[in-house]
This record gives structure tokens, C-alpha cells and sequence, in this order.
């Protein structure tokens, strides 16, 4: 997707800063449509998987990031979900489901979805001699969940926002990455699903920044825009 791109935007490029929710793994509707049916609510998990990215990019909002925690904006997030997804109930309903989410998301984390695309791209881009490391806002999970994927060891680095204490966009979780993987700011892309989170984050460190866009929601997004990550190998000529 070559949306106010060009072609210097990718040289020099030595280190890939990558978002895991999002990017790497996705949720699995599946396992919320069948929650939601236990509660009455049948909804097919393609229609609660096209529901979710809109709600997402309605969330992102320099607004809504600037006065929210990556925790807080769950409900939010389910909420707005579940009513895209064409459930238009009582409030109380809805705030219940809502909650039923998120304990099972805390117990097993709904983020379990690796496409087949991921594995074989990670693979591309190291052999292709770049240096990547994940920059998460995440729960705590993130090592373990790499690992249960298969996907920590096709990894250089991996920052987890709970283990940190700083979450994106503060600059200094991408300056943490920095140290920690001996990149240089100047020689790394991030990539993230939040234009506020990961686009404006990674600016303000002094990274390039690209956005992961499957859906082609963020067409007036001032960065370059990805639909998948063997784009994103193509494009680094892995």
C-alpha cells in the first residue's frame, strides 16, 4: 500500500521495532463468538472480526489516547465491538458481556491468533540480516505467548509494557528498546495498528514509523501504510 511513501523512507534500514497485538497476533473470534453464544448472543466471528477493526480505529484518537491507559480502554474497546457487531442491547447487558470479555481474556489471553503469513515473514526479514524486536503494550503474557507461538526465537528482543512500566506512546518505552537492542534510531522502522500509540510514539523517539493497515482504514494517515507483513518483507527486499 505506497500511500504517501517513497523510496528513501526504507533505506538505510538495520532494526525493526514491531508491535505484537495487532501485528503479530490477532484475536480469536472463534473463541468470542463462542462465549458470546454461552451468554445468548450468537454473533459469527467474521462479523465480530470486521466490527473490531472499525471500533479500533474509532478509538484511535490523539483525544482518546492521550487520556486513557492501554488497561482502561478495554471496555471501551469490547463495547464498542459488540455494538458494531449489530447487538444493540441494554446497557447493563452489554456492560456484562463486556465484562465476561475481559475475565476471559485475563484467564486466557483472547490473543491467540497467529496468521500463517507471520512465521514465514519473520523468517524473511532476519535472513535478510535485520535485527527485530518487539515493542508491546502488553499484560505481562508477551514472553509467554511468544514462545507458546514459536515466535520468540525468530525474535532479537522483547519488551513487554507491563514488565517495563512505561507503555507507547511515551517515547521512552521506544528509547528503552533502543538500549536494550543497540539499534540506532536512525536505522529503525516501527510498526504498529495505532497511528496515536505506535506512529506517534515512535516519531517522538526520533524512529520512522509505519502503519499496519489490513483494512485500509487510514487513508489519510500521514506515514506509509502496510497490509501485511510479507508486504513489509517485499518491501525490505527480504
Amino acid at each position: 500500500m505506497r500511500t504517501r511513501d517513497d523510496e528513501g523512507f526504507w533505506r538505510g534500514v538495520e532494526t525493526l521495532f514491531l508491535d505484537a497485538g495487532g501485528v503479530l497476533m490477532h484475536p480469536d473470534w472463534r473463541r468470542v463468538a463462542a462465549l458470546l453464544a454461552e451468554h445468548g448472543q450468537p454473533v459469527p466471528a467474521p462479523v465480530l472480526e470486521h466490527a473490531e477493526a472499525r471500533a479500533r480505529r474509532a478509538l484511535d484518537s490523539a483525544h482518546s489516547i492521550r487520556n486513557s491507559s492501554d488497561a482502561s480502554r478495554w471496555g471501551v474497546y469490547f463495547g464498542d465491538t459488540l455494538k458494531r457487531a449489530g447487538l444493540a442491547l441494554p446497557a447493563e447487558r452489554l456492560a456484562a458481556l463486556v465484562e465476561a470479555l475481559v475475565i476471559e481474556h485475563r484467564r486466557a489471553s483472547l490473543w491467540c491468533h497467529v496468521p500463517v503469513e507471520v512465521a514465514p515473514a519473520l523468517t524473511r526479514l532476519r535472513a535478510r540480516g535485520l535485527r527485530l524486536v518487539v515493542v508491546s503494550n502488553a499484560d505481562g503474557r508477551l514472553a509467554a505467548l511468544m514462545e507458546r507461538f514459536g515466535l520468540a526465537a525468530r525474535v532479537d528482543h522483547l519488551l513487554d509494557s507491563h514488565v517495563e512500566g512505561l507503555e507507547k506512546p511515551d517515547p521512552r518505552f521506544f528509547q528503552l528498546a533502543l538500549e536494550r537492542s543497540g539499534a540506532r534510531p536512525e536505522s529503525t522502522v516501527h510498526v504498529g495498528d495505532l497511528y496515536h500509540v505506535d506512529v506517534a510514539g515512535a516519531r517522538a523517539a526520533g524512529l520512522r514509523a509505519v502503519l499496519f493497515d489490513p483494512e485500509d482504514l487510514y487513508g489519510d494517515a500521514d506515514c506509509p501504510r502496510l497490509r501485511s507483513l510479507a508486504e513489509l518483507a517485499d518491501r525490505l527486499g527480504a
